[in-house]
């Protein structure tokens, strides 16, 4: 099933549109005035639950999204350009104005609102086949479970709508967050029961996708205070457990194979993925990931900017920490995840001589096409090692702004040009190698370290450089939560969990004070909320009073 913008249209959303003139209520192509009687007709129905679908590309794939997930944590800090670095530095910027966080709550409650339009409609639909409707209503509850999900995370209490609303509404109040978990795990429970088990029509969500995504809700309503209960860890194991076991869902033997473009992104360690393509008509922006980790080779001597090493943008920097902690110089020997994570080498694209170097220990170089123009080791050459190489050695102490490892897990060669940003790879939003990793904080969190240690080796030998699995596992007595906020990066880096991590696990703030110098001096305990935007707060009939904005905002 690949998606489509024809139908990633919403019916009016009416939190949304409260006191807006018309241009603003329809920012998508006017199909949908088509609205409630398109919807009552079988091809309509589901053309509807395709558009629902595609609000997942308004999240996954997204400059906004990845600026409030990678920015302003311990392992990822700003590079050269971008529009929101104070988002990393949590100046007073950061308010109710923010676009990012403005146009995820709109887009998220905009696609809510068809879902539960298309929902209550469902039943009244002649001709839909029974097991049709059963089935598509369990799509639209898992992908409602997992918006809501996203929205309790960055904005704790928010607005809890499970009805359809076809005209304007001003009249809305913030649900305790309690209450949204419990409407998440109630949908995600409903919909795991009509869910079927993966099949030929690729990119439905499943059984397996709504228990992954269960043991992830599980896994953070633990943490929270105002929601969490006694049995949550141990939920959380259950379903993470029920993915390994029950499904035909496998780790790869190759981490890098996971990232593979093309054909390799439906793999059997994928569980769930937002949907791109290489149609332009179809893809909207595009999954724009590969824009964002890049330092600035393409000005480099013997470099120009070409499709396969992408158009960097420079937005997000490895911190310190991320480089040499999380990613032990001592360990890259036996893990392949740095190597396979960051890119290290640069082939000349340009021949020719040039001067203009970062590399002091040579006063030029020449390069023919195809030679090695660009090497980042990884650690401290001396200026000896370095002359001694006919190309520029990036290392260390020269790391800036706009020189530095770059992510490759996300770049994208079968771009069709070096311009082009609307990337074609899907998004993986759930994997297996996270779902072994739920499993075991759930039972560290329990006390259970020694039952904890099997996911972690499974996931740390699939890591290792052949010959050196063992060297990869760990005791029960090194599987402490301490280890887990390292593995987790170690194997996710910038997919879009770091904020969410520090945030449930309650070290935000101290992390980002020790780990990221440009965002240490600002950063305050309300910042482990975003700010409510305010035209929400001004579309609600009588404002703050009955939608206050998040505290220190």
């Amino acid at each position: 099933m690949k998606i489509t913008r024809q139908f990633a249209i919403f019916l009016a959303a009416g939190m949304l549109l409260g006191t807006q003139s018309c241009k603003d209520l329809l920012n998508e192509v006017p199909v949908s005035q088509v609205g409630i009687q398109y919807l009552n007709t079988p091809n309509g129905f589901e053309s509807i639950v395709k558009g629902a679908y595609s609000s997942l590309r308004d999240y996954y794939g997204t400059e906004d999204a990845m600026t409030l997930t990678i920015f302003g944590t311990d392992t990822y800090t700003m590079g050269a350009d971008g529009s929101f670095k104070f988002v990393n530095q949590y100046t007073s910027q950061i308010d109710g104005r923010l676009g990012v966080t403005n146009n995820i709550w709109n887009n998220f409650y905009r696609a809510i609102n068809t879902m539960n339009v298309a929902i209550d409609a469902a039943d009244g639909i002649a001709g839909l086949d029974p097991a049709i409707k059963k089935r598509r209503i369990a799509e639209l509850k898992f992908l409602r479970g997992h918006h809501y999900f996203i929205l309790v995370q960055m904005f704790g209490p928010v607005s809890l709508l499970t009805k359809g609303n076809l005209v304007p509404n001003k009249e809305y109040t913030r649900a305790p967050v309690k209450d949204v978990y419990a409407q998440i795990i109630a949908d995600l429970e409903a919909a795991m029961a009509d869910l079927g088990t993966p099949t030929s029509d690729y990119g439905r969500a499943t059984k397996g996708a709504a228990e992954h995504l269960l043991a992830r809700v599980y896994l953070t309503k633990g943490t929270d205070k105002d929601a969490k209960a006694a049995d949550d860890f141990a939920k959380a194991y259950t379903y993470a457990n029920n993915v390994i076991k029950n499904y035909t869902y496998k780790l790869l033997p190759d981490f890098a194979k996971v990232f593979e473009q093309g054909g390799g992104e439906i793999n059997d360690e994928v569980i769930f993925a937002t949907q791109y393509t290489s149609d332009p008509l179809t893809n909207g922006v595009g999954n724009r990931t590969h824009l964002y980790f890049g330092m600035e080779y393409d000005t480099q001597a013997g470099m120009q900017r070409d499709v396969l090493n992408g158009r960097p943008f420079k937005r997000f920097m490895p911190t310190t920490y991320m480089l040499n902690t999380v990613f032990d110089p001592a360990m890259r020997s036996v893990d392949s995840r740095y190597k396979k994570t960051f890119k290290d080498t640069w082939l000349s694209n340009r021949p020719g001589t040039f001067t203009n170097l970062f590399d002091t220990s040579k006063k030029s170089v020449t390069f023919a096409a195809g030679d090695t123009a660009i090497f980042i080791p990884g650690v401290e050459w001396t200026e000896a090692q370095r002359a001694a190489k006919k190309y520029q050695v990036l290392t260390p102490s020269m790391y800036r702004a706009n020189l530095f490892p770059t992510l490759q897990k996300f770049l994208d060669p079968l771009r069709p040009d070096r311009t082009y940003e609307q990337g074609s790879r899907d998004f993986l939003m759930f994997r297996l190698a996270e779902t072994y990793l739920i499993a075991a904080e759930a039972l560290i969190q329990q006390g259970k370290a020694a039952d904890a240690v099997p996911f972690i080796n499974a996931v740390r030998r699939r890591a290792a450089w052949p010959g050196k699995e063992k060297d990869m596992e760990i005791t029960a007595a090194q599987a402490t939560m301490d280890f887990i906020m390292e593995e987790r990066e170690r194997e996710l880096a910038g997919e879009m969990f770091r904020w969410f991590d520090l945030k449930r696990w309650g070290n935000l703030v101290d992390r980002v004070k020790k780990y990221n110098p440009d965002g240490a001096p600002n950063v305050k305990e309300f910042h482990n909320l975003r700010p409510i935007p305010q035209d929400q707060i001004d579309r609600t009939a009588d404002g703050a009073s009955k939608y206050p904005q998040n505290p220190g905002y």
